[in-house]
C-alpha cells in the first residue's frame, strides 16, 4: 500500500499539486493549495476553510479524527512494511538466544573479572531479570539503530519517493503532518521496546526460575510488582527511543536521501557514547542522551531512584523539544519540490 493510498483511506481523493505557467508543480508553504486557475480557491483551501454548505471553520472534533486517521494509516504502513517486521524480529530474537546461552553455559559470576552488569549475575536467580538483562545491551546500538531507520526515513524517504508532495496536498498541513510522522516513529519505539521486553519475559519464564524479586539495593519485592516495574521500565526506554526519534526526525527534513539521516543518526549515537566513557569529558556527560538510556535501573533500587530517572526523562524531554522545534522550522520553511 503507498503512501498516496494511505493518504487517500485517511482523507478521501488527493487533489493533485497546483502547477506553475511552465506546468512544473509547486506547493504552498503552508501545506495547502491556496488557489487554482484565475484566483479562485482551490479545492482543498476551499475544504479546509469552509465546511460545505455551512460558511464555518472545520470543526476541531473532524480534524481531530482527521489527524487520528493519518496516524493510524502512518501506522499501518510502518508496521507491514517487510523491512520494520524484520526489525522487530530481530529484536525479539535476541533475547531468546541471550537466555539460552545463559542456561547453556551460566550467568558471570560476581567475583568474576570482567562478570558483566548486576543484572546479568541475578539472571539466572530469576527469570524477569532476563527483561532487564536484554534492554540494558540492546538500547546501546541496536534498539537506536532500528528506531534511527523508521525516524530518518520518515520525511526524507516521502521526498525521495516523491510522495510527500501529495501528503501536502490533502488539508493537513505541515505542522499536522510533521505531527503525525514524530507520533508514528514513537509508536514504533513502543512497539520495539515492548516486542523486546514481552520476548524476554517468555524466555525468562521458560529457562529460570521465578517468583520474588531480589533487587540491587538488597530488598525483595513481590513477583507482581516486578512485572509492574517493568512496565515502568518500558515506558521510560520508549521515552528515551522518541528523543532519538526527534533527532532522526530533525536530520530527514534536510535531506531526500533516507540512508543519509539514518547513517547520521547512528553516528551521532556512537560518537555520544563514545564521548560518554572518556573521564575528561566528564561535564558534558550529563547532557549527552545515551548517558540516560541505562538510568532505567533505578527501578531495581529500594526505594526507586526517582530522582535519577526523573533526570533521565527531563533530559529526553529537552532533546525532543529542541530537535521536534528545528524539524518544525525547517519543514514548515522548505520548498517541497518531490
Amino acid at each position: 500500500m503507498s503512501t498516496e493510498n494511505a493518504t487517500r483511506a485517511a482523507f478521501g481523493p488527493v487533489a493533485a499539486p497546483a502547477a506553475g505557467p511552465a506546468g512544473a508543480a509547486t506547493t504552498d508553504p503552508a501545506g495547502t493549495l491556496a488557489a487554482g486557475p484565475g484566483g479562485v480557491p482551490g479545492p482543498v483551501a476551499e475544504a479546509g476553510a469552509v465546511r460545505a454548505g455551512t460558511g464555518a471553520p472545520p470543526r476541531p472534533v473532524g480534524a481531530v479524527r482527521a489527524w487520528l486517521r493519518l496516524l493510524g494509516s502512518e501506522v499501518g504502513l510502518t508496521l507491514r512494511r517487510p523491512r520494520n517486521i524484520a526489525m522487530l524480529a530481530v529484536l525479539a530474537v535476541i533475547p531468546v538466544l541471550f537466555g539460552i546461552a545463559l542456561r547453556v553455559f551460566g550467568g558471570p559470576d560476581e567475583g568474576e573479572p570482567g562478570g558483566g552488569p548486576a543484572i546479568l549475575q541475578q539472571v539466572t536467580g530469576n527469570g524477569l531479570f532476563l527483561a532487564f538483562a536484554a534492554l540494558s545491551v540492546l538500547v546501546q546500538l541496536l534498539l537506536p539503530v532500528a528506531v534511527a531507520v523508521v525516524s530518518g526515513d520518515s520525511i526524507a524517504g516521502e521526498a525521495g519517493t516523491g510522495t510527500l508532495r501529495y501528503l501536502l496536498a490533502v488539508p493537513a498541513g505541515r505542522t499536522r503532518l510533521l505531527a503525525v510522522k514524530y507520533a508514528n516513529t514513537v509508536v514504533f519505539c513502543l512497539a520495539a521496546v515492548t516486542a523486546v521486553v514481552l520476548s524476554a519475559l517468555l524466555t525468562g519464564l521458560a529457562l529460570f526460575p521465578a517468583g520474588p524479586i531480589t533487587l540491587l539495593s538488597g530488598g525483595t519485592i513481590p513477583f507482581a510488582e516486578g512485572v509492574l516495574r517493568i512496565g515502568v521500565v518500558v515506558l521510560y526506554v520508549t521515552a528515551g527511543m522518541a528523543a532519538l526519534a526527534a533527532v532522526a526526525l530533525a536530520l530527514s527534513t534536510f535531506t531526500e536521501v533516507s540512508i543519509g539521516a539514518i547513517a547520521a543518526t547512528v553516528v551521532v549515537v556512537i560518537v555520544a557514547q563514545v564521548l560518554g566513557v572518556v573521564p575528561q569529558l566528564a561535564v558534558i556527560q550529563p547532557y549527552l542522551l545515551t548517558t540516560w538510556w541505562s538510568g532505567f535501573d533505578g527501578v531495581l533500587r529500594d526505594p526507586v531512584a526517582l530522582g535519577d530517572m526523573a533526570d533521565g526523562l527531563l533530559v529526553f524531554g529537552a532533546y525532543a523539544v529542541v530537535f521536534g522545534s528545528v524539524a518544525w522550522a525547517r519543514f514548515t520553511g522548505k520548498d517541497i519540490t518531490s
